[in-house]
């Protein structure tokens, strides 16, 4: 079997990007290993990923002014990644509560329900639900 197992977010820091995305988002932190970079500085290996999920997000620290001038923007202000629940407006409502800026209200489309949101780097995100 092939398939998507992660995809890298570049963020300031590795504490407040784990406690979003477990906390707010109700990911699970599947690793945060101590590793090294290709130069020998430390870092450390973080995925999180929603609970069930074979996907997840690798959390990367930023390393340098290069990759530091992305976080929030890896995307060029498109809405790069999806998230796709159950229960859109208990997620919604929850997530309001919590708050998540939503820089767009919901609004339903062929392909479901959608609001979008902003993780903890600034990058934008839809929260998906089914077609009504």
């Amino acid at each position: 079997m092939t398939f998507l197992q992660l995809v890298s977010i570049i963020v300031h820091e590795y504490d407040p990007a784990i406690r979003f995305f477990v906390d707010v988002l109700e990911f699970e932190l599947v690793e945060d290993s101590p590793a090294v970079t290709t130069d020998g500085c430390a870092k450390r290996w973080v995925v999180v990923r929603p609970p069930g999920a074979q996907t997840g997000l690798v959390l990367a620290r930023a390393d340098g002014e290069r990759q530091a001038a992305v976080v929030g923007a890896q995307h060029a202000g498109r809405v790069g990644f999806f998230l796709r629940v159950d229960d859109f407006r208990a997620r919604y409502e929850k997530m309001i509560a919590a708050g998540l800026e939503f820089v767009r209200p919901p609004r339903s489309e062929p392909y479901g329900e959608v609001a979008v949101f902003l993780d903890i780097a600034g990058n934008r995100w839809d929260l998906l639900g089914s077609p009504r």
